[in-house]
């Protein structure tokens, strides 16, 4: 295959084909049953495609295709859609439009990638890293995918497109805290006056974390699930509240991570903790503006459809790789749309010409960088 050359139309039948097998294999990300025989799967599908096996690191699977990395192509297999979801949601196509659970995220991206990667003559340089636990945040793979991305020139995130196919040259940055509050128990209609309430330091505390969001800078700073008392008739001992935190820059992480660490009790007595911290460091648009220029003109040399970029509030394993100091393009998967969503779908008419834009990437980034 040429260059800029759109894949014929037999070889994506038979990616289709692969991202079917691999939608029809469930793999929620909290089912270790499921995951390690989806990770069966694309090492099957994997070594058929690249001729070569994995390398198998538990859930996650690693193809060195020669040499050190200098291109590092990332994807994951895993889902948020739980096991008995093709009974309501079967793979399908339908008017040019194709769905099925985990077929927009990220499950297109993953068989792009085995296709463009298996069409090349020259794959040195190249690694490609599926991982299994995205979804739940990468614990077990964050280590793995910071470790590679750190000997690598450049990262392709093979997550869907944003609306229009739109790629991602920025993800905030995500953090997850819980705090807790320490009161103390009485009898609600005895004796209130014995007790520290714990839902009223709750909401003190609560209004002091909404407040440290930023609208003007992005920095959003959401107290989510709470939980507080065991009776009704108990002045509450505890409770708690979930935070959710993203930011456009580190110095803003930073900043909501040392604002939540200082929080103070108001309530006498009442004591305040703070579990959590920073979980993914954003990928902000200076590492993502080089590989940006350059896959419009591989674009635009190709004639294949014009591209733009935006930033988006999700995170990604893209901001692992930014965060330590990869360039880094994402979104270069699927386009379609509904994500997580009932009405998650791929337009299967741009699965070709996305998986050419790949191919041509990878072969320009590992002649030139």
């Amino acid at each position: 295959m040429a260059l800029h050359e759109t894949p014929a139309r037999s070889d994506i039948d038979l990616l289709i084909a692969d991202l079917r097998t691999l939608v029809e294999c469930e793999s929620p990300s909290s089912d270790p049953v499921a995951l390690a025989r989806s990770a069966d799967l694309v090492a099957t599908l994997g070594a058929a495609r690249l001729g070569a096996e994995p390398e198998r690191l538990g859930i996650h699977l690693r193809w060195r295709l020669g040499g050190p990395t200098r291109v590092l192509v990332l994807a994951h297999h895993d889902t948020v859609w739980p096991l008995g979801t093709l009974r309501t949601h079967p793979f399908d196509i339908a008017a040019g439009v194709l769905s099925g659970p985990g077929s927009f995220d990220m499950k297109t991206g993953l068989a792009m990638a085995l296709h463009a990667l298996g069409s090349l003559d020259d794959r040195t340089g190249v690694t490609l890293l599926v991982t299994g636990d995205e979804e739940l945040g990468s614990p077990s793979s964050q280590t793995l995918i910071e470790d590679e991305a750190r000997g690598a020139d450049a990262a392709l995130v093979l997550e869907a497109s944003a609306d229009g196919g739109a790629l991602k040259l920025e993800r905030k940055g995500t953090s997850i805290y819980r705090v807790l509050v320490k009161g103390r128990a009485a009898h609600a209609g005895l004796e209130p006056e014995k007790g520290v309430n714990a839902s009223v330091e709750l909401a003190h505390q609560v209004l002091a974390v909404a407040a440290l969001g930023d609208p003007a800078l992005g920095t959003t700073v959401t107290p989510t699930d709470a939980t507080a008392g065991t009776t009704r008739n108990t002045v509450p001992a505890e409770a708690s509240f979930a935070v959710d935190v993203r930011a456009r820059t580190d110095a803003e992480q930073q900043r909501v991570d040392a604002a939540l660490r200082s929080l103070a009790p108001v309530l006498p007595d009442a004591a305040v903790e703070i579990e959590g911290g920073i979980n993914r460091p954003p990928l902000e648009g200076a590492l993502s503006a080089d590989l940006f220029d350059r896959v419009s003109r591989i674009a635009a040399a190709a004639g294949l459809p014009p591209l733009t970029g935006v930033a988006v509030g999700g995170a990604s394993d893209g901001n692992f790789t930014a965060g330590v100091g990869t360039p880094t393009l994402d979104g270069l998967g699927a386009v379609g749309g509904g994500a997580h969503a009932d009405d998650e779908h791929v337009l299967v008419d741009r699965i070709a010409d996305r998986t050419a834009l790949l191919r041509a990437l990878i072969v320009d980034l590992t002649r030139t960088v």
